[in-house]
C-alpha cells in the first residue's frame, strides 16, 4: 500500500493538468455525436426560455387577482387564459426536458458502448508484458466501473452544465428587465455562492480521482482473493487477506466520505444563502411597492426567479462534480487505451500457410537473446536446430527459461536479439496470426470456457464434422467420458469445477488435435493426476505428436525418454543436448536432474 500512496502523491501533483487533458479527450471523442448533442441543447434552450418567461405570466396572473379581488370583480375568463398559457408553457418545458434527456442518454450509452468496444480490441492488441505488470482486477475495473462512471457522469454533467448556464443567463436578464433594484439585491448573495463553489472544486474534486484509483486496487484484491480462495483457506491466510482488503476499503471509504461530504454540503449551503435572498427580496420589494415602483406580481415573479437562480449554481457544482468523476475515470481508461500496442503487421503476408505449400516443421534458434526486462537478460545466447517431425523435450530447473522459450516460439514476446526460423523463414517476417496458426498448444493451465463441450474442443476451428469430432475424441481418450455426460458433446460447461483436472487436460489435447497444426507445444501437465490418468494423457499426447514437430516442457523426466532431442536448460542457456541415453552416458547436469528425481526408486 505504501507504494500505492507514493505513486498517488506523484499523480496528484499533476492532477489538474491531467484532468484538463482528460476532459479535452472526452470532448474530442464526443465529436461524432455533435448533431445529437446540438439537438439536445436546442431543447434545453427552449426549456430555459419557457422557464424564464413563465414567471412573467405568474406576475400578470397575481396582479390580475390582486387588483380585482378588492373590487370583487375578478375576470375568470382572463385568469383561465393566463392559467392555460402557463399550463402550455410548463407542459412544453417538461416535454423539451424529456427529449433533451432522452437524446443525451442515447448519446452517452452509445459512447460508452464504443469505449468498451475500443477496450475489448485493445486487450487483444497489447503485448502480454502489460499483464505482467498490472492486476487483472484493476484492468477489469477500467472496463466496468470506469466506463460506467464516464457514461453516468457525462449523462448528467453535459446537459446539466449547459442547461444551468442558459438558465443562469436567462434569469439574470429577466430579473434586470423586471426590476433592476431587486436584481442587484439577489446578486449580493452571488459572491458567497461562488466561494462555496470554489471550495468544492478545490477540495472535494481531487478526492474523486483517488476514488477511481482505490476502486481499481479494491477490485484487484477481490479478484485475487476469489481466484486464490482455495489456497487462502488451505494456508489459513483468510484473516490476513481480509485485513489487507479492509485496509484498502477503509482508505477508499475515507476518500469517498471526504468527497461526498463536501459535495453534499453544497446543496444545503446554497439553500441557506437563498433564504437570505428571499428575505432581502421581500424587504426591498415591500419598500418598492410602498413607493409605487412595482406591484405584488413582480415580487411573486422574483421569488420564482430566486429559486431558478439558485438551482443553476447548485447544478453547476453538481455538473463539475460529475465532470471531475468522468475525468478521473477517463484518465484510467485513456491510460489503458494509450498503452503500447503490438506492432502493426497488416502489410505482412503469410509465408508458410499459403495455398499449395506444406509446412515441414524445421525449427532453428539462432543466437536468441531475450529478457522480460531489457536490463535483465535471462536467455543470453541460445542456438539449436530441430528437424521436421522431431519430439523435442525442454528440461531444466525452475527459472531455467523453459516457458520463456515457448513464449518466444509463439511470438508472445519479441526477441532482444537473434532469430527463430521455421522452415528457413524468420517468425519476425510472418504475421503473428500465421505463427499462432502453425503451432498447436496444450498448456498446463487447462482453461475451459463457458459453453458446450463441442464449443470448447472446436474453440477456433470451423468445418469439423461430428464424425471427425468423434474420431478426435477417441484418439484423445476422452470419447467415453464425454458420452457419459448429459447431452454428450452438447453438455453445457457452466463451471470448470465440475470437470476433473485429468479430463480437462484430455479435452485440451482434443482441442489441439482439432486444430491440426503442423507444430506442437506441450506444457506437460501430468504431475497432478493419478497414474492411470497419466497413462491415458501420455498416450493421447503421443498420438497428438505423431508426424509433427513437437516441443514438450517436461516436468516428469520419465515421460521424455523417447524424445528425439532433449534440450537441457540452465540459467537461460542450453547446457546439454542429445537423447536420453546420450545424456545419461555423459553423466552431466541432465543425469544429475534425472537421478535426483528418481533417487528414492
Amino acid at each position: 500500500m505504501n507504494h500505492a500512496h507514493g505513486s498517488m502523491t506523484a499523480r496528484n501533483s499533476s492532477a489538474p493538468i491531467k484532468q484538463k487533458g482528460n476532459i479535452k479527450q472526452l470532448l474530442k471523442a464526443l465529436k461524432p455525436y455533435l448533431p445529437q448533442i446540438i439537438c439536445s441543447f436546442i431543447c434545453i434552450i427552449i426549456s430555459t426560455v419557457l422557464s424564464v418567461i413563465a414567471p412573467q405570466w405568474v406576475s400578470k396572473l397575481t396582479d390580475e387577482i390582486n387588483d380585482n379581488a378588492l373590487k370583487q370583480a375578478i375576470d375568470l375568463k382572463k385568469i383561465t387564459d393566463f392559467a392555460i398559457v402557463l399550463i402550455v408553457f410548463y407542459t412544453t418545458n417538461a416535454l423539451a426536458n424529456f427529449i433533451s434527456n432522452f437524446i443525451m442518454t442515447t448519446v452517452t450509452q452509445k459512447f460508452t458502448k464504443n469505449i468498451r468496444k475500443d477496450i475489448s480490441r485493445k486487450i487483444n492488441r497489447v503485448p502480454l508484458k502489460y499483464f505482467d505488470n498490472h492486476l487483472y482486477g484493476d484492468t477489469l475495473s477500467v472496463i466496468t466501473n470506469d466506463v460506467d462512471t464516464i457514461g453516468q457522469s457525462l449523462d448528467q454533467a453535459v446537459s446539466m452544465f449547459f442547461s444551468s448556464l442558459c438558465m443562469l443567463t436567462g434569469v439574470l436578464v429577466a430579473m434586470f428587465v423586471t426590476a433592476w433594484q431587486m436584481a442587484l439585491t439577489v446578486l449580493m448573495a452571488l459572491p458567497l455562492m461562488m466561494v462555496m463553489l470554489f471550495i468544492l472544486t478545490k477540495i472535494a474534486m481531487p478526492q474523486f480521482e483517488r476514488n477511481q484509483q482505490y476502486l481499481g486496487e479494491l477490485n484487484g484484491k477481490v479478484e485475487e482473493n476469489y481466484s486464490g480462495a482455495t489456497v487462502i483457506r488451505a494456508f489459513g491466510a483468510g484473516e490476513r487477506k481480509t485485513e489487507e482488503f479492509e485496509k484498502t476499503n477503509r482508505i477508499m471509504r475515507k476518500a469517498i466520505f471526504k468527497a461526498n461530504s463536501l459535495a453534499g454540503f453544497m446543496q444545503p449551503a446554497m439553500s441557506f444563502v437563498s433564504y437570505f435572498a428571499y428575505a432581502a427580496v421581500c424587504v426591498v420589494g415591500g419598500l418598492l411597492m410602498n413607493d409605487g415602483v412595482i406591484q405584488l406580481g413582480t415580487i411573486s415573479a422574483f421569488l420564482i426567479y430566486i429559486n431558478l437562480f439558485q438551482n443553476p449554481l447548485s447544478q453547476i457544482a453538481q455538473a463539475m462534480n460529475s465532470l471531475q468523476m468522468a475525468s478521473a475515470a477517463a484518465g484510467r481508461v485513456y491510460e489503458f487505451l494509450g498503452q503500447e500496442e503490438l506492432s502493426d503487421e497488416t502489410g505482412k503476408e503469410r509465408k508458410l500457410l499459403v495455398e499449395g505449400n506444406t509446412v515441414r516443421g524445421d525449427v532453428e534458434f539462432k543466437n536468441v537473446r531475450f529478457g522480460y526486462n531489457p536490463d535483465k537478460i535471462i536467455i543470453s545466447d541460445f542456438s539449436a536446430k530441430i528437424s521436421s517431425g522431431m519430439k523435442v523435450a525442454i528440461v531444466g530447473p525452475t527459472g531455467a527459461g523453459k516457458t520463456t522459450l515457448v513464449n518466444l516460439l509463439m511470438r508472445f514476446y519479441e526477441l532482444n536479439g537473434g532469430d527463430i526460423l521455421v522452415d528457413g523463414v524468420s517468425i519476425k517476417d510472418m504475421p503473428r496470426e500465421e505463427v499462432h496458426d502453425i503451432f498447436g498448444m496444450v498448456l498446463q493451465d487447462t482453461w475451459m470456457f463457458e459453453g458446450t463441450i463441442r464449443e470448447n474442443i472446436l474453440f477456433s476451428k470451423d468445418g469439423v464434422s461430428d464424425e471427425q469430432l468423434d474420431a478426435i475424441c477417441k484418439e484423445a481418450g476422452i470419447y467415453h467420458y464425454i458420452h457419459t455426460l448429459p447431452g454428450g458433446l452438447d453438455y453445457y460447461v457452466e463451471s470448470e469445477a465440475n470437470i476433473s483436472g485429468g479430463q480437462k487436460q484430455l479435452l485440451t489435447i482434443a482441442r489441439a488435435m482439432a486444430e491440426n497444426s503442423p507444430l506442437l507445444i506441450l506444457d506437460e501437465a501430468t504431475s497432478n493426476v493419478d497414474t492411470r490418468t497419466e497413462e491415458v494423457i501420455q498416450r493421447a499426447m503421443d498420438k497428438l505428436t505423431e508426424g509433427r514437430t513437437s516441443f514438450v516442457i517436461a516436468h516428469r523426466l520419465s515421460t521424455i525418454k523417447n524424445a528425439d532431442l532433449i534440450l537441457v536448460m540452465r540459467d537461460g542457456n542450453i547446457v546439454e543436448q542429445g537423447n536420453h541415453e546420450e545424456l545419461m552416458a555423459v553423466n552431466g547436469f541432465y543425469a544429475g536432474l534425472y537421478n535426483s528425481q528418481f533417487a528414492g526408486e
